[in-house]
């Protein structure tokens, strides 16, 4: 019996009242909380994917509007792209006048555009497809990470990735068709490590139709297949060295025939491969894009995965070219490089957690927090998706609105000489030629940037001096961008 009077409750503990609880809908129930947190993490690889394909359209999207493409590329893939997308053989006349783009390189997977570009026929098509191509290769890294790393750890890993300076880059130079092989790529990549060997084979074998240099590619990544199924799978190591072979083939196939065959001149790049100091001139350059490539994404950790063998042959043809351009961190040439390295970096640290040195399993958990600090400040200061966060970004200059002005005065259908800076305003509408290339066609348009005053002080005497015998009169010029047309 209680002492103070009152009765004691069960409701009641004898040292005082309870505390009032929350209300029932304040608090969810353990299994809900808990099916709650089960969706939340598998919806976050979908997350980030969303929040990439926004961040990379967005960018890419601004520098066309803002005109700052830095190449011809997008106007060379549109062209093939609305060929392809009216049922025409893919005719580039930026390549000289009749050029087939399967001469240049054999990227079939391209037509894939074309419906899409049919109903919306824009270079921002190509930059959007682009975009979600390349937004869609971190639903795999992200997904295969977790799963051997965990979700937390996965999920830095996947961001890492996304943000990661090759994937940037590659979304910063207009348009380029290995945005197909990346995806391609991370899913064939994802299923090895899953030890779904035939599926890993599987999502390979489409890279014979994104560029011929990924048939080497698609060889390297089988034999890492056949060499990881070899004591589980003989069956599927066996399948894998035959389509380690038919890659080599396949490759050997398209850069003897099939481009020459189609090729007005050959396979011009031969040109570039062997030539001046081997693969040891620029070697300052090639050291530090080696660099870029394993530390500040893997902390170097990568090398012990074999599957960065995937990566040697790109890094092979690059390195043996005597282009510059070739060595370099810059453009869309280290876009194949991104899931290779990451996914490696995810198959080292589940091997190193098994490792005897508590130094370096330390710092092998340590590192998917590191690797994505880093893409976060790279992201936020050096590379390209810094520009996000300046709001010039998304104003397009009136110097650009006026040249825009200026080009619709040129009829659809006509054909025109052009240079970087506006033929893809044209290549949706018109037959645009590369300036100083047309090989004996006359334009009924002559259009480029002369702001820099590099044709002389005469637009028209520079005409008549590309086009003898033909006579051209200025229509307008608009900040430094000159209109001619023919009249002669």
């Amino acid at each position: 019996m209680s002492t103070s009077g009152s009765p004691q409750t069960a409701e009641e503990p004898a040292g005082g009242p309870a505390a009032p609880s929350p209300p029932a809908y304040a608090r969810p129930p353990a299994a809900g909380r808990t099916r709650l947190a089960a969706r939340a993490v598998r919806a976050a690889p979908y997350a980030l994917v969303c929040a990439l394909f926004l961040a990379y359209a967005t960018l890419s999207v601004c520098r066309h509007r803002r005109m700052e493409e830095s190449s011809w590329d997008l106007g060379i893939f549109e062209q093939a792209v609305r060929a392809y997308a009216h049922f025409r053989a893919p005719v580039v006349d930026l390549k000289g006048p009749g050029a087939l783009v399967l001469g240049d390189h054999f990227s079939p997977v391209i037509a894939l555009i074309g419906p899409l570009y049919r109903v919306f026929p824009s270079p921002v098509t190509l930059l959007v497809v682009q975009a979600a191509l390349l937004a869609l290769s971190a639903l795999p890294v992200t997904r295969a990470a977790s799963r051997l790393l965990g979700h937390a750890r996965g999920l830095a890993v996947g961001a890492a990735y996304g943000l990661s300076w090759g994937l940037q880059r590659t979304v910063d130079f207009d348009f380029h068709e290995v945005c197909f092989a990346v995806p391609l790529l991370a899913f064939a990549l994802e299923a090895l490590l899953a030890r779904r060997w035939r599926a890993a084979l599987l999502w390979a074998l489409p890279l014979l139709l994104v560029k011929e240099d990924l048939g080497a590619t698609v060889a390297a990544l089988a034999l890492v297949v056949a060499w990881r199924a070899r004591g589980a799978d003989r069956r599927a190591a066996r399948l894998a060295l035959a389509v380690a072979v038919a890659g080599v083939v396949v490759a050997v196939l398209v850069f003897t025939v099939v481009i020459p065959g189609f090729a007005l001149d050959g396979y011009t790049y031969w040109e570039k491969m062997g030539k001046g100091g081997g693969p040891f001139q620029g070697y300052g350059t090639k050291l530090a894009t080696l660099a870029w490539l394993l530390v500040p994404t893997t902390g170097l950790l990568a090398l012990r995965s074999p599957l960065l063998l995937v990566a040697v042959p790109t890094l092979g043809w690059r390195f043996v070219s005597s282009d510059p351009y070739f060595w370099s961190t810059d453009f869309h040439y280290s876009a194949v490089l991104m899931p290779v390295v990451f996914l490696a970096l995810a198959d080292a640290l589940d091997t190193v957690r098994r490792d005897r040195r508590p130094w370096l399993r330390s710092y092998a958990h340590q590192l998917p927090a590191a690797v994505l600090a880093a893409a976060l400040a790279l992201s936020a200061t050096s590379l390209p998706l810094a520009r996000l966060g300046e709001r010039d970004t998304y104003r397009k200059p009136a110097r650009v609105a006026a040249v825009e002005k200026l080009l619709a005065r040129i009829p659809d259908g006509a054909g025109v000489e052009a240079d970087i800076g506006v033929l893809s305003r044209l290549a949706s509408r018109c037959r645009v030629f590369w300036i100083g290339n047309t090989r004996g066609v006359l334009p009924a348009y002559l259009t480029f940037d002369n702001s820099s005053g590099w044709a002389g002080q005469d637009p028209v005497d520079y005409a008549a001096r590309l086009h003898p015998g033909s006579r051209f009169v200025l229509v307008g010029e608009a900040g430094g961008v000159v209109l001619l047309q023919r009249v002669a």
